[in-house]
This record gives structure tokens, C-alpha cells and sequence, in this order.
């Protein structure tokens, strides 16, 4: 364990846990920071003993946030939010909670920062998930110039939040929405390839200060990706077109329970591609810039 010292806010989540696997077989010691150390014991098998840690820490408390970071010799971030609830709100959680950790950063004198993002990033947005996640990098690169921003498309793997719930919705539903017509293209990029790429950002691999974009091999719409999660589970529905006024209503109505299934922002999100930009590819700011090879989504998927 020669590496040095990584603090991963966020790091029991959807791509923690996979971070934290690929940041601990490359000899890191990953001091992981979440809200519910108790809750994250999943983690420490991942590695040797005594190499991963998970400690408290609140991105809404910069006391926290300082004592995590202390004596790391890098940090990486990854705390998100799909829908808001109570005080978890896209500004303070996805702005100013990275704010917080960038400005904790650059006091302890820390130069080797990733932030995690989202291709949809936007300040301009209707979106607020969009505008807070370009708020964030902004944020982040004022307070550590240094820093790196891996911005992702649709992320796949065996816990995904998309191929799984809409598997799910095919068990009981004998239709299955697509708003917008399912004309919104995602490039679906594998957890374990987002993994690979935040490690090569913190190991200085990417330029210092640029924003990474990572898609998979291919660009799909959200209906050819609902026709594939049909074809896969062997289940036959009937796939129906709601435009977004329509969607926007309907969501406005479902955003109120505990578990919303659909929100207002998240039609607002759909009306945007998630797509690599033109410009990352030409300047090489994407998994294959940082000599990983994009995995598609048909080599994954069907064994989950």
C-alpha cells in the first residue's frame, strides 16, 4: 500500500463501492466518507485489512468535511442526488456541497482532486439537477485550478438505477413509458470503465484542469434501450409515447411521494441528450484519452 491516502466522499454508493475495488487493488489506502460509517462495513472486504476506512462526514458540515480530508494526499468525489428531499437539495448537495470539499482541499494544501459529474451539466438549464452539477465543477475549479471533472453519461452495472428499474417496471406494467417519444440519446458508459478513469484522474493521468466526458462504444435513445431491456428479460409490452407537457403533469403529481418515481426535473433532464461531446473527442478528453476501452452495454447487461 505504497500509493498514499484517498479520501472518496460518497464512496458507499453505485460507483463508491466500484471506486473503491479498482483505488485498493492500486495499492491505495481509501479513507471513505459517508454519512453512515456503520452503514458501509461492505466496503472493507474490498481490500486488505486495514487498507479501506469509512469515517463520518456530512458535505454540509465543513467541520466534517476537514477532518475527513486531513492527511489524505487526495480526494475524489462523488456525492449526487437524483430527486431532493428535506434538506438535500440539488444546491446544497451537488453546489455548495462540493464547493465545501474543494475549498476544505485547497486548505489542507491538496492539489489531486476529482470531482464526479454529469455529461447534462449545465449552468443555463431548466434542469436544476444540470445547473447545480455545473455549479459544482465551477466551484470546484476556482478553489483547486488543479483539479479534474469526469463528467459520465448513463452509468450501467449490476446495481444501476435505469436498466434495473425499468426491468422492474416490465415485471407488473403492461406498458412502459417513454417520454418524450424515447427520442433522448444516452451513451451508456460501464461503472467499472467510470472507475478505471476517476483512478487514472487521481493517479495524474488526465490533464490537470481539464473536464473528461465518458460514453461507452455506443449512442442509443431511450427507446432502443427500453426495446433491449424487453428483448433481455424475455417480457412483451407495450412501449407508449407521453410528450414532455404531459410527462411534466404526471410527475408533478408523483415527485410528492416518499420515493418519487418520476419528478419534474427529471423530464426536464430528458429533454437533453447525455451524449460525448464532439470537442472531448477531439482533444482526448475521454475513457479512450485515458487508455480505457469503452465496454458496451450488451457485454453487461444480461447477467444482471
Amino acid at each position: 500500500m505504497a500509493a498514499g491516502l484517498v479520501t472518496v466522499f460518497g464512496g458507499s454508493g453505485f460507483v463508491g463501492r466500484h471506486l473503491v475495488r479498482a483505488l485498493a487493488n492500486r495499492g491505495w489506502r481509501v479513507r471513505v466518507a459517508v454519512r453512515r460509517p456503520d452503514l458501509a462495513g461492505h466496503l472493507q472486504p474490498l481490500g486488505v485489512v486495514g487498507q479501506i476506512h469509512p469515517v463520518q462526514a456530512n458535505i454540509r458540515n465543513r467541520a466534517s468535511v476537514e477532518r475527513a480530508i486531513a492527511g489524505a494526499d487526495a480526494v475524489i468525489n462523488l456525492v449526487g442526488i437524483l430527486n431532493e428531499s428535506g434538506r438535500n437539495t440539488f444546491a446544497a448537495v451537488q453546489a455548495a456541497g462540493a464547493r465545501t470539499i474543494a475549498e476544505a482541499s485547497a486548505k489542507a494544501g491538496i492539489t489531486k482532486l476529482v470531482q464526479m459529474s454529469a455529461i447534462a451539466a449545465d449552468a443555463a438549464a431548466t434542469s436544476d439537477y444540470a445547473a447545480s452539477k455545473a455549479y459544482g465543477e465551477k466551484a470546484v475549479l476556482t478553489a483547486v485550478p488543479t483539479a479534474v471533472v469526469v463528467r459520465a453519461s448513463l452509468i450501467f452495472g449490476p446495481e444501476d438505477n435505469f436498466f434495473n428499474r425499468f426491468a422492474a417496471l416490465a415485471r407488473f406494467s403492461p406498458v412502459i413509458p417513454l417520454i418524450g417519444g424515447g427520442e433522448t440519446k444516452f451513451q451508456p458508459v460501464y461503472v467499472g470503465d467510470v472507475a478505471q478513469a476517476l483512478v487514472a484522474a487521481v493517479e495524474g493521468k488526465a490533464r490537470a484542469g481539464e473536464t473528461y466526458e465518458l460514453g461507452g462504444p455506443e449512442v442509443a435513445s431511450f427507446k432502443t434501450l427500453i426495446e433491449y431491456i424487453l428483448k433481455v428479460t424475455c417480457r412483451t409490452r407495450a412501449p407508449v409515447s407521453i410528450p414532455f407537457w404531459a410527462a411534466r403533469l404526471k410527475a408533478s403529481v408523483l415527485q410528492v411521494l416518499p420515493k418519487p418515481l418520476l419528478t419534474v426535473d427529471q423530464v426536464d433532464l430528458l429533454q437533453s441528450d447525455s451524449v460525448v461531446s464532439a470537442a472531448a473527442e477531439a482533444e482526448g478528453r475521454t475513457l479512450a484519452g485515458l487508455g480505457i476501452t469503452p465496454t458496451a452495454y450488451e457485454s453487461i447487461v444480461p447477467g444482471y
